[in-house]
């Protein structure tokens, strides 16, 4: 099993093959955003998997951000591109949860929460939280998680 990073490095050659031009400039500028962030600081580093699925997550939003934008400013071709981008960076991430999937993770770990003989309150959100984070892990917002969990102890 390859890395992700790696997978990225093998499309590029691809991308050239099919002179895809969109896909090849994205997964460029991306590649780029993770060297740079590997290079960056006093000490290099090298990013696993986990990391470089959020740096593709956050550059995704910005592209669907920047889209956004160029939409309300009336720019609609300048926004498909955008978005054309995103959706290359998106086949690079994990499936997405639905939100009934997250919320059935939700009730799962406050059962299990449960079975151990506490209520979880809102006291608890940080024991509830954490599992719930780890078992979503970027597939799923995480501000509406946060906002599903408050809304189950609350």
């Amino acid at each position: 099993m390859s890395t992700l990073k790696e997978r990225l490095h093998a499309d590029v050659v691809m991308h050239m093959k099919e002179r895809n031009k969109i896909a090849l400039t994205t997964v460029r500028n991306v590649l780029g955003e993770i060297e740079t962030r590997e290079k960056s600081g006093k000490t290099p580093v090298v990013l696993d998997d986990a990391q470089v699925t959020s740096l593709l997550q956050k550059e995704a939003a910005k592209r669907r951000d920047t889209a956004r934008i160029y939409t309300e400013a009336g720019e609609p071709d300048r926004a498909a591109a955008e978005i054309a981008e995103a959706e290359v960076i998106e086949a690079y991430l994990p499936k997405q949860l639905t939100e009934a999937e997250v919320e059935a993770i939700v009730d799962g770990v406050i059962a299990e929460i449960s079975a151990q003989g506490q209520v979880p309150g809102m006291r608890q959100m940080g024991e509830v939280m954490k599992p719930v984070t780890a078992k979503v892990a970027g597939r799923f917002d995480g501000k509406a998680v946060s906002q599903m969990v408050r809304s189950r102890l609350g």
